[in-house]
């Protein structure tokens, strides 16, 4: 499964979105600088809110 986390601050607007990785590991741009690999509650707090909603669908593979 490919699964997108979504963040949002204490007024329900969402603010972030992270990527979970193949080895199940997350991925985040921030803003205009590189991609970075994290854990996925590593980045809640004041700048980007909590972790609230999943999606997940089917991974398709590369052409």
């Amino acid at each position: 499964m490919e699964k997108i986390a979504l963040f949002v601050n204490g007024h329900g607007v969402p603010t972030h979105a992270a990527r979970q990785l193949p080895d199940g590991s997350w991925t985040s741009k921030l803003g205009f600088e590189e991609d970075i690999r994290h854990d996925l509650r590593q980045l809640e707090g004041a700048a980007y809110g909590t972790v609230t909603l999943f999606m997940a669908r089917a991974r398709i593979a590369p052409l």
